[in-house]
């Protein structure tokens, strides 16, 4: 069978064997049902994230008063760390957002471990006073 092919931006045509057609026949469906596929979901999403996004199961959106309540969160928290030194404020921030054990911050920072704890402690103290303080602010 003849087939054209291109080649360097030329078209050749070629002769090739039964099987040779068939793949090539089968290679040109898939890229023109890929062609397709693109055209349908034109904004670069896979079929099953444009399904469950349209099922209202996508991926998670932050209401307004979700936002807001986080803000507001965050802001309380930043207070209570601007109240602590800044050894307990970066042990404090190397244990909790880092998940640092005891004895790596005091690696780190060059202290003891009982130093470490003093100052984790320290800060908990702190944040459960201030929320004690300002329950439902």
């Amino acid at each position: 069978m003849e087939v054209t092919i291109n080649y360097n931006g030329q078209a050749l045509s070629v002769e090739v064997t039964v099987e040779v057609y068939e793949y090539l026949d089968r290679a040109d469906h898939k890229t023109e049902n890929l062609a397709h596929e693109q055209r349908r979901h034109w904004d670069g999403r896979e079929f099953d994230e444009y399904i469950a996004f349209t099922e209202g199961v996508g991926a998670y959106s932050e209401t307004p008063e979700d936002y807001l309540c986080r803000k507001e969160t965050l802001h309380e928290l930043l207070a209570v760390l601007d109240g602590c030194t800044e050894a307990q404020r970066r042990r404090f921030l190397l244990y909790a957002l880092d998940g640092l054990s005891y004895a790596e911050i005091a690696a780190l920072c060059g202290c003891s471990k009982t130093s470490v704890f003093e100052s984790i402690e320290a800060v908990g103290k702190k944040m459960k006073k201030y929320f004690a303080d300002h329950p439902n602010d």
